[in-house]
């Protein structure tokens, strides 16, 4: 296998094996990113070719409220309510006639019951070292363009434009 040479970002010829992969551009956020990737499609380049890495990963866990027994319960339950109208339409598929109206609030309160209690139990359990509630997601602190190696000097010239 040979190897090819192609312009990185930064001015310098560099020779890459197959396979391998350079940086395009980085951007501060994902939608420059993305407008980039959409360009290349605009011109009809092979977007397969092409990733978004984000960079600087961090994990963020944003504290939204919090818990108590009584929400904790009341989370239970609508998990159970959930539960309860598939189990109940489940079987309202086999019950014959207009029964299956009866079925359906019935397995619905069940569900909702035994949800909440689990909620309240499972709370009650954990002695108060998670009295919050929370939502975790990843963020980058920048985000890199790459394309394959083979493919660069065609996205660059589009890139460039």
């Amino acid at each position: 296998m040979t190897s090819e040479t192609f312009q990185h970002r930064s001015g310098v010829s560099v020779a890459a094996a197959p396979g391998a992969s350079a940086v395009l551009a980085e951007f501060g956020n994902y939608l420059q990113a993305q407008r980039l990737v959409d360009r290349l499609s605009d011109e009809k380049f092979p977007v397969e070719h092409v990733r978004i890495v984000g960079l600087g990963i961090s994990s963020v866990e944003q504290v939204t409220g919090r818990m108590t027994k009584g929400k904790a319960a009341l989370a239970g339950a609508a998990g159970g309510a959930w539960l309860g109208l598939l189990i109940g339409l489940l079987f309202g598929l086999f019950v014959p006639g207009i029964v299956w109206l009866s079925v359906l609030p019935g397995s619905v309160l069940i569900a909702a019951a035994w949800g909440a209690v689990f909620g309240f139990i499972g709370h009650w359990a954990s002695g108060g070292r998670r009295d919050f509630k929370s939502v975790t997601s990843l963020e980058a602190e920048r985000y890199a363009v790459m394309v394959d190696a083979e493919y660069f000097a065609e996205a660059a010239a589009i890139a460039n434009r």
